[in-house]
């Protein structure tokens, strides 16, 4: 192993390009309400500069799958894809909306993110007496109709389910819809970290459903610290790395760049005992079998 200004290169990466074919799933940038860091095209220009061989824009409020095909123009060279998180603005779970996305010129709105800020699990997570309106997914412990015409749609057009900001059992849920109606790829959205909070029987269950979860830098550092390397890797290895994804969810203004954070977060979990062989199956394999990517 070997050590290149503070950070740690195993087999199959190099000191020159340690995010050479990476893939992150999960990254936040402008335009957005919300104060990011970069903008589209700015983290598109820093991904291909590092070697990466693909991204996902991912914002809370507005489709982005336009945004994915106009950055291809403006950055060639790497794979932009986009989505669609089914909060309030978008109509909450809106089986039309998600429809509308699959047909945005080029085909590269991908990932349909099943409510994240405006979900149950995260209005009820606020402090405060003053609770705000929700999307629900489910009423008396069964999904709701407009849920499972949701998934119906990703099973449609073959887009990934991701499963937002929903607690365990909405989310195993949703995964077992999802297979009955024959959706492809499904990836359990930050699993760990709130307003998720999967155990480890809880992750290793939706693994066994065909499920990737998604582990993020972002729940290792800043405002939204939960975990230490050494959780990630205990996580990691009872779960499996062929069950995983690891992604920056990065774009905050008080958190590192995508790119370096996601340095970072490799160098930190080969520090704690994951080998460079899992880190390329998590970051590299993994997404690249959720995006259709040969």
């Amino acid at each position: 192993m070997l050590v290149v200004a503070g950070t740690l290169f195993g087999q199959g990466a190099s000191s020159a390009k340690p995010l050479a074919g990476a893939i992150d799933i999960h990254m936040h940038c402008g335009p957005d309400v919300l104060p990011r860091s970069v903008d589209a095209i700015d983290v598109a220009r820093l991904a291909k500069a590092e070697g990466m061989r693909a991204i996902v824009l991912k914002n809370h409020y507005v489709p982005t799958a336009n945004d994915a095909y106009l950055v291809r123009k403006v950055v060639p060279g790497i794979e932009v894809f986009g989505g669609i998180d089914l909060n309030r603005t978008v109509g909450g779970m809106n089986a039309a909306a998600v429809e509308n996305m699959a047909h945005i010129s080029g085909g590269y709105g991908r990932m349909v993110w099943m409510t994240s800020f405006d979900s149950r699990a995260a209005v009820e997570a606020e402090k405060g007496p003053n609770k705000r309106p929700y999307v629900a997914v489910t009423q008396d412990g069964e999904l709701l109709p407009e849920v499972k015409q949701v998934i119906a749609v990703i099973a449609k057009y073959n887009l990934i389910l991701e499963t937002g900001h929903n607690y365990p059992d909405e989310i195993l849920s949703m995964i077992r819809e999802a297979n009955r109606v024959g959706v492809k790829h499904i990836v359990v959205t930050h699993a760990m970290i709130a307003p998720i909070h999967m155990n480890i029987d809880q992750m290793k269950q939706a693994a066994s459903m065909g499920a990737y979860l998604e582990f993020v830098y972002n729940g290792l550092i800043g405002p939204y610290k939960e975990f230490s390397f050494e959780d990630y890797a205990k996580a990691i290895h009872a779960v499996g790395a062929d069950h995983i994804i690891l992604s920056s969810d990065l774009g905050q203004v008080v958190n590192p760049v995508h790119t370096e954070g996601l340095k970072r977060f490799y160098a930190g979990l080969l520090q704690a005992g994951v080998s460079q062989t899992e880190i390329d199956t998590m970051a590299r394999s993994n997404p690249a079998t959720v995006l259709d990517l040969k």
